[in-house]
This record gives structure tokens, C-alpha cells and sequence, in this order.
């Protein structure tokens, strides 16, 4: 069987030893990287199946890195898992917007990682065999990571994105906070619901014009309706 290339960006030497034992013991193929500008040649040559990038890099930061590699077409869609060990609900905010799909502190547990590593690429797995979607004159393609309103494109964060993914996947229906944080973020992803208000927020104004169709159910949660697109709030 085919081991998956796990792309180890991380400047301290102790830690990514340790990660690479840890990835090789479970199956994987790590490639240890220094700083930005070795992970950017290694992205150009080989696309890993996940990437562990550390926050604080000689350089580039990890936010900045993970950013860039959102951004270009080619590593849009390479998993990324933030090593850090800034704990503040508002650094995890950061790096999830900058495009991390999971956040992890230091220290921490390599069953932990390894956990979180398997959720993410399951997490994965189906996003990119997933259809577009379309609610009256929004669209949404999940295979060029695009969205439209009225065929005009949107820019949509990634977490945005996700989050407008799975609401558009179920129109009507009011998930809670809860439920918004299992299905998009995880359920292994320890942030707390009031995280998801601020989501909806950034999401409502991206979809500008057709940000009205994101619901408030007070005391339920949130639904993406066709019918408020229509009204004036």
C-alpha cells in the first residue's frame, strides 16, 4: 500500500524528529522542512497528502504560508494541520481562517495528532467528489473552489467556504451552533460555539447581496433560505 506524504514544516529540530517517527510509525512518508522557502520547493515537486506547519517559522510565518498556498490553484485543496503553541481562541480564529483545516497546541500527544490527522484527511476525502450546489441565484462549485451570486464571483474565506458548503447541502433546515461545529469544523476541533457567530458574520458579508439568505432561527441556530434573498433586512 501507498504511504501518504505528510510534508513537515517546522524549524526545531527535536520536533520534527519527533513527528516524522511518529508519521513513519503510522504509515506515512514525512518530508521535513526548515522554513517556507524549502516547504514551497518540496509543494512544487510533490503535493503531500497533509501538511504540519509550525506558526512561528524563520521567514514566513505558517498564517502567511498557509494563506499563499489557499490562495494558488494548485495547493488550494492540500490539508493543513497548524502546530502552535499559541492557545488563545483568538489565534485558532487566525489560523483557521488563514485556510488551517485543524489547529493543535504544544505540547501535545501524538495520539492526539494522529487523531486529528485522520479526521482532517476523512474530513477531506469527500470534498473533492462533492457536486456544486446552487440555492436560487447563489452557486457554489466545490471542485474550483468558486462562488457565484447572480453570476458574479465572491470571495469566500475557507472557512467561509466550508461553512456555506454544508448549509447550501441542507437548505431550510436550522443547525445549531453545535451541530455547525461538529459537521464543518470537527467534532475533535475544541473552540467554542460562539466561534461559529463570527463565522456567519465574515460569511454574510462575502455573499454580500445574497447574504440575507443566511437565517438567524433565534434560540435554534442558523439555515441558508432561498426566500430571504428576495426580502430587504
Amino acid at each position: 500500500m501507498k504511504r501518504l506524504r505528510a510534508l513537515i514544516v517546522e524549524d526545531e529540530p527535536a520536533i520534527s524528529e519527533l513527528l516524522a517517527i511518529n508519521l513513519r510509525h503510522n504509515g506515512f512518508e514525512p518530508v521535513v522542512c526548515m522554513d517556507g522557502e524549502q516547504a514551497q520547493r518540496e509543494l512544487d515537486a510533490v503535493l503531500p497528502d497533509i501538511v504540519l506547519l509550525d506558526w512561528m517559522l524563520p521567514g514566513a510565518s505558517g498564517i502567511a504560508l498557509a494563506r499563499q498556498w489557499r490562495k494558488a490553484e494548485r495547493t488550494r485543496q492540500v490539508p493543513i494541520l497548524l502546530l502552535t503553541a499559541r492557545s488563545e481562541e483568538t489565534d485558532k480564529i487566525q489560523g483557521l481562517d488563514a485556510g488551517a483545516d485543524d489547529y493543535i497546541t504544544k505540547p501535545f500527544s501524538t495520539q492526539e495528532l494522529m487523531a486529528r490527522i485522520r479526521a482532517i484527511l476523512r474530513r477531506r476525502a469527500p470534498e473533492q467528489t462533492a457536486q456544486s450546489l446552487s440555492i436560487a441565484s447563489l452557486e457554489l462549485d466545490s471542485a474550483t473552489h468558486r462562488v457565484s451570486f447572480s453570476g458574479a464571483e465572491l470571495k469566500v474565506g475557507p472557512t467561509e467556504f466550508k461553512l456555506l458548503r454544508y448549509l447550501m447541502a441542507h437548505p431550510e433546515r436550522v443547525h445549531s451552533r453545535a451541530q455547525l461545529l461538529d459537521k464543518v469544523w470537527g467534532d475533535h476541533v475544541f473552540i467554542e460555539e460562539r466561534t461559529v457567530d463570527v463565522h456567519i458574520k465574515r460569511l454574510r458579508e462575502a455573499l454580500q447581496g445574497a447574504g440575507s439568505m443566511i437565517d438567524t432561527v433565534r434560540g435554534a441556530g442558523y439555515r441558508i433560505t432561498a426566500q430571504a434573498v428576495s426580502q430587504t433586512t
